[in-house]
């Protein structure tokens, strides 16, 4: 057996680390990278990449809370509109959280504070740290194995880097 026992598993202590450890945060940070790319291949501005990345984050987290807000009205538990939106909003909140730190970077490229390029390439390194830092984890809250959560560390940063391989073999 692989895993070990409960008492080594590491379960997120603050609200802003249940948020991260959520699959809106992963799901988040694949389309942030995903943007990366496609916003930086269209243009070589890096205002211009962060305003697709920006534009489709919210885009897709409306489109998630709206989904959200009706399901949870539909599951007829007598949830009122505003009980189901809070509800919907605190599920996908972390897919707009992870998007913070690249996006923070593309506005340092888009205010010339550093290279427009160095600033998409060091949005997507971010994308895959926190995506191999999610995979840990997400990994250490079911098992206490460290090998298995360099596994799952592993399989979440592949994921990640298989979108920058793209990056490079899109643009070269």
């Amino acid at each position: 057996m692989l895993g070990g026992m409960s008492d080594d598993i590491v379960r997120p202590q603050t609200r802003l680390g249940g948020l991260l450890v959520s699959e809106e945060a992963v799901y988040g940070l694949i389309l942030v990278a995903g943007m990366v790319i496609v916003g930086s291949e269209n243009s070589d501005e890096a205002w211009e990449t962060m305003l697709t990345v920006l534009i489709t984050v919210l885009v897709f987290f409306a489109a998630h809370v709206y989904a959200g807000t009706l399901s949870r009205m539909a599951e007829g538990r007598g949830a009122s509109i505003a009980r189901s939106l809070r509800g919907a909003i605190h599920h996908s909140i972390g897919l707009l959280i992870v998007a913070v730190p690249p996006l923070a970077v593309l506005v340092l490229g888009a205010s010339g504070v550093m290279d427009s390029e160095a600033a998409v390439w060091l949005a997507l390194l971010i994308t895959l740290v926190l995506l191999v830092i999610d995979g840990w984890l997400m990994t250490a809250a079911r098992t206490a194995s460290f090998w298995e959560r360099v596994l799952g560390a592993v399989i979440s940063g592949a994921f990640g880097a298989v979108l920058i391989l793209l990056k490079v073999l899109i643009h070269h």
